[in-house]
């Protein structure tokens, strides 16, 4: 399985994402939107930096279930409430998600189904052969 990170000389560079995916040699796992909730369902927190910190561990949870792990996902998307201090959220989230760049998207939302969630995030990632 590869994952080739794409990022033209002509577009800005970041190390936290890659402007682009590659996605060769293998299955693809999405992972629904998670939310910083634990194992009873319970919101972890009122804090935007928390919540981002649980639901990235949610990801990661699915993401081992199925064989794979952080270094593997081409894509994030992550929906924050509307108001919401971004940069609470990035500065928590390399603690749990580490240096494993990928293409992501970062949207505000209005609002989530269920009250009190700041963040959801969700993944496309690419799982070895071997499961």
């Amino acid at each position: 399985m590869t994952l080739t990170h794409i990022n033209p000389a002509s577009l800005h560079t970041n190390p936290a994402f890659s402007q682009g995916v590659l996605v060769t040699d293998g299955s693809l796992l999405l992972v629904g939107g998670q939310n910083g909730t634990d194992k009873e369902g319970q919101l972890v927190s009122s804090d935007l930096g928390e919540q981002t910190k649980q639901a990235l561990r949610n990801v990661l949870a699915v993401l081992a279930e199925a064989g794979t792990d952080a270094s593997h996902v081409a894509r994030l998307g992550v929906y924050l409430a509307a108001g919401a201090d971004a940069g609470a959220g990035y500065a928590s989230a390399f603690d749990i998600w580490g240096a494993n760049p990928a293409a992501v998207t970062v949207l505000t939302v209005h609002s989530f189904a269920r009250p009190g969630v700041l963040v959801e995030i969700e993944a496309l990632a690419l799982v070895p052969e071997t499961l």
